[in-house]
């Protein structure tokens, strides 16, 4: 379906801080573009982000960036540690995530933690909603997030370097240098983090007494501690080698390798001394993707090959007497995964699309706790050594019958260890309502199914080897539109919202038993629907000045619609515990030849900690807003270019918590010096 752009905006918004950056007018322009919608995306709900969010600083992680550039939910346990992220009412583990192609969910929790995956160290990012997700993989009953890197790298050699000083003696270091030429593409990445971590908070889960003279109490106040045993060491580095025949092949090698040192905080509810015991974990990972692209005008192929190794290690002790420490947790886990691919797409006419992809991913995992000593003397058994094949198959087929409409079908198979999956079958439709100001509408319906994880099926003691898979159809329908216009001043407005509507059945759950330990069981019913909505605008004021906003929103209603399971289940028709209904999210830049300015805010409404949505102390937590703003200059030398860069984090100090009894930081400040040598190019 061709169409005319009336106005594409070429937001020159170059953020001093990491480009090339000799100073210049930074302008929106109007150009007239013949288009064509790419075929491969008919129908589909996606939320890209753009290279300047990912490359903001190299302080954030990826739980940072979907915080404030997505409506999606991101519970975090505190800073720089556990932040999972949640689509449309579900939870973590209905989300998957895949790197380069390759999935990085972990096996035995089936949920991926995007504090340890630096956002400098991503290239493409993407969430495909609900339905979309299954273009890509099975079991994102919520969705999908997408992470890439690309081999686009300047010609010649380039080298750059970034120092971070923050608060709470907090240090971040990255350094990148490139290599490219008509053939071959190198990229080495190394990111460096460390801190003490020891933020102030105001502690509301205690009170301190105040006394008179006569001993007797005349007040209470909640006193303000430091985060205490939150310390981290994180070091990640990328290698990237392509090689392009420029004949329509190309071949690559990605390579990252984490090796990560972080204490656990205590509680605000811990009355201990951080000094009598220590509570740590150490993670070393290792993820690498082969691939192989080919090429031709009506067809592609490609396969790739990757293999991940993780070590974990937990460990909680005490001393119990001066000098004498007892080990309470020793908890070791080794999971390594061996992925395979190959996909395919061909267009035999301009209204046909054929695409198909077979994956698979290998797990061996072994997992054990190697400190629990029962009564009689004799070590329990606490883990499981186990592997797992997970097959994923699909093909679609899209066909424009006329220009202003879209149709695709897609068909999955999945096959988790010796149990197959029904099939899996998503439609999607879309079409072009009007020209004028490209008004499009889209909707889509699937079914889709979550296998248990490794520790849902296998762990000792609890697990369940004969759950059933989670499963539900999901129903989508939005509209978009995309316009724009120069008189008096150039300005961009696009736009999108989707209703969704979700059904789960056989949802997971660990409960506790008779025995003294928790279970998993197929025990609810879910029924999540909402309202996403985006807005995008850019416009340019006055000469050289561009303004850039982007916001989201949320409504989010998650609810069990399951039997109650005891005369004393309040759960029923209750909104699922820390599933927000209302979350939102607005950046906006503003830019001047090589200054640029960014203000950042999240919103969540209030999250319940517990299934009867009580309103006690403990049973919700609160909404809360955050705003972070910053200010950068770019300077330009003969020999270098200079990226400076202020940063102000919980501008308002706001005082809240994303989980219970987990404190968070109050105002930061963060300051940013880069450096990019100017290598001689040499003219061909």
């Amino acid at each position: 379906m061709k169409r005319i752009a009336t106005i594409v905006l070429s937001l020159g918004i170059i953020m001093p801080f990491y480009a090339q950056n000799t100073p210049r007018v930074n302008k929106l322009r109007e150009i007239v573009v013949l288009g064509k919608r790419p075929m491969k995306e008919i129908g589909v709900q996606k939320t890209a982000f753009d290279s300047v969010a990912l490359k903001e600083n190299i302080a954030l992680s990826m739980a940072d960036i979907l915080t404030f550039n997505s409506s999606v939910f991101v519970k975090s346990y505190g800073r720089a540690t556990l932040s999972t992220v949640a689509f449309r009412g579900t939870s973590p583990s209905h989300t998957q995530v895949t790197w380069n192609g390759m999935r990085i969910n972990n096996p035995m929790l089936g949920m991926t933690d995007f504090s340890t995956i630096p956002a400098y160290f991503i290239d493409n990012a993407s969430l495909l909603h609900g339905t979309s997700s299954v273009n890509e993989t099975g079991g994102g009953l919520g969705g999908l997030v997408r992470l890439a890197t690309t081999p686009d790298v300047g010609e010649g050699i380039n080298a750059q370097y970034v120092q971070g000083i923050g608060s709470f003696s907090t240090f971040d270091e990255f350094g990148r240098f490139t290599y490219g030429d008509d053939h071959w593409s190198v990229s080495t990445r190394v990111v460096y983090s460390s801190s003490p971590n020891d933020y102030k908070y105001v502690n509301h889960d205690k009170k301190v007494n105040i006394y008179d003279d006569d001993h007797n109490i005349i007040g209470q106040y909640h006193p303000t501690e430091r985060n205490r045993s939150g310390a981290y060491k994180d070091f990640h580095a990328l290698q990237e080698i392509y090689y392009n025949t420029n004949k329509g092949d190309r071949f690559g090698l990605n390579a990252w390798f984490i090796k990560s040192n972080r204490e656990l905080p205590m509680l605000t509810t811990d009355y201990g001394d951080e000094r009598d015991f220590e509570n740590r974990q150490r993670e070393n990972t290792f993820r690498g993707v082969l691939s192989w692209d080919h090429n031709r005008s009506s067809w592609k192929a490609g396969a790739k090959a990757g293999y991940i190794h993780t070590w974990m290690a937990y460990d909680y002790r005490r001393e119990i007497t001066e000098g004498n420490w007892a080990e309470m947790t020793r908890s070791r886990s080794k999971v390594n995964t061996v992925f395979g691919q190959l996909e395919g797409e061909y267009t035999p006419a301009r209204r046909w699309y054929f695409t198909a992809n077979l994956s698979a991913h290998q797990h061996f995992v072994r997992s054990e706790d190697k400190n629990i000593i029962l009564q009689d003397g004799d070590k329990a058994i606490v883990g499981y050594d186990k592997g797992r094949i997970e097959l994923s198959g699909a093909f679609s087929a899209k066909w424009q019958p006329v220009d202003p409409i879209g149709l695709s079908v897609v068909l999955r198979e999945e096959m988790f260890g010796d149990r197959w999956a029904p099939l899996i079958p998503a439609f999607f439709i879309d079409g072009l309502i009007s020209r004028k100001g490209n008004v499009m509408v889209k909707a889509s319906v699937s079914k889709n199914h979550k296998f248990p994880t490794l520790n849902d099926l296998y762990f000792l003691p609890g697990g369940n080897p004969d759950l059933r898979s989670e499963n539900g159809w999901s129903y989508d329908a939005g509209a978009s539109f995309d316009t724009g216009w120069t008189r008096p001043f150039p300005v961009s407005v696009g736009g999108s919202v989707t209703w969704f509507d979700s059904y789960i059945d056989d949802w997971i759950m660990w409960l506790p038993t008779t025995k003294g330990f928790f279970s998993p069981r197929n025990v609810k019913k879910v029924h999540a629907y909402g309202i996403e909505g985006k807005l995008n605008l850019a416009m340019e004021p006055f000469k050289g000045w561009v303004v850039d906003l982007n916001g989201s929103y949320s409504w989010t209603p998650s609810v069990n619609g399951g039997e109650k399971m005891s005369p004393a289940d309040q759960s029923v028709g209750k909104q699922l515990p820390y599933v927000p209904k209302h979350s939102a999210s607005l950046t906006g830049r503003l830019t001047w030849r090589s200054w640029g300015f960014l203000y950042k805010w999240a919103y969540y409404s209030e999250r319940f900690t517990m299934s009867s949505n009580d309103y006690t102390l403990t049973g919700h937590l609160p909404r809360y807003f955050m705003s972070n703003i910053s200010l950068e200059k770019g300077l330009s030398f003969k020999p270098v270019d200079l990226q400076l860069k202020f940063a102000v984090n919980n501008l308002f100090n706001e005082d809240y918590l994303s989980v219970l009894s987990r404190p968070m930081p109050g105002i930061n400040f963060e300051f940013f010096i880069g450096i990019t040598p100017k290598f001689t190019k040499h003219k061909k």
